[in-house]
């Protein structure tokens, strides 16, 4: 395989992949494999994030890695950052940030940054605090963001932007997008709902089931799973999740969900029962083009060799 960009090759990636740092999903050994095939394997440490947590995951990597963060989680357990540091990753993710104090940080430990942005003023903040790397996260991506632009326009508007490599996240799970983004300027994927499907990740059997059966329009973004497990996410981070009962029933009605006790109980106990009825299950409009629980490996193999012959036929 020989598709690489410049970012990739001076970042010693054999392709141009990094995985999403997906909470609950993007474990040690999702990560280690996701090296094993030449990109960037990302732990990822969500809403319910704690030093003990990211220790156990990083147990289970093998050679390069990068650590994500979310920035209120980080902010409310003490020495997660600094315990995100002491690891040495080759890269930290901390997104949906109020305070960039993390970025001198990490620069102070020798750790180049990245973090999502949904607009070019936040892209030219985020270069400006000295972050040196961005994910142009689009809307129909899967997880917590801001639903601003589609992929492809924040992808244009963001390289205009900046200076900066710029990878872009949000419906890349094939080689046809993947391909596309390379090739309108992106110096790699961040790529999440597709891996998410992998026998690597910490998907449980239900989840990955439910993405692989799922269709591209069986998506919707919501703030219910927020309010009902009581994780105070901003309002104006919602997550894209799969449809499901849960989500068509209370959607709109955040305010009386927060206050309707069994209702919250029937999710956990839902949860625990692994009942995708209504348990929730993260996922971007990509997971339409999820069809199996195929391999880290031969899942990348699959969207970077495609993408190669595509690039060479166009070119």
């Amino acid at each position: 395989m020989a598709l690489a960009t410049p970012w990739s090759r001076s970042f010693g990636l054999r392709v141009p992949i990094v995985n999403a740092p997906m909470g609950g999903v993007a474990g040690g050994r999702l990560a280690a494999a996701v090296t094993a095939a030449g990109g960037l394997g990302m732990v990822g440490m969500g809403s319910v994030a704690t030093r003990e947590l990211l220790q156990t995951e990083l147990g289970h990597v093998r050679g390069r890695f990068g650590v994500g963060l979310v920035d209120w989680v980080m902010r409310k357990e003490p020495g997660l950052l600094e315990e995100a540091l002491a690891a040495g990753p080759a890269l930290l993710s901390v997104s949906f940030s109020t305070d960039w104090s993390w970025v001198g940080r990490a620069r102070d430990a020798g750790i180049p940054t990245v973090t999502q942005v949904y607009d070019s003023l936040g892209a030219r903040q985020a270069v400006d605090e000295g972050v040196d790397i961005l994910v142009a996260r689009g809307s129909e991506g899967g997880g917590h963001g801001e639903v601003k632009l589609a992929m492809l326009p924040l992808l244009d508007t963001v390289l205009d932007a900046v200076s900066v490599p710029v990878l872009a996240g949000g419906g890349i799970a094939s080689a046809r997008s993947l391909a596309a983004v390379l090739a309108a300027g992106a110096s790699g994927a961040w790529v999440g709902t597709r891996l998410a499907a992998c026998p690597e990740a910490l998907t449980g059997d239900g989840s990955r089931r439910a993405l692989i059966a799922a269709r591209a329009t069986d998506t919707r973004v919501t703030r219910v799973f927020d309010v009902a497990q009581e994780r105070p996410w901003p309002a104006q981070y919602p997550s894209r999740v799969l449809t499901n009962d849960f989500v068509e029933r209370w959607t709109g009605r955040e305010d009386t969900l927060a206050a309707d006790r069994p209702a919250r109980e029937e999710l956990a106990a839902s949860i625990a029962a692994d009942d995708r009825r209504v348990a929730p299950v993260t996922a971007g409009e990509a997971v339409g083009m999820i069809s199996d629980a195929a391999s880290v490996g031969e899942v990348i193999e699959a969207m970077c060799s495609g993408a190669e012959r595509l690039l060479a036929r166009w070119t």
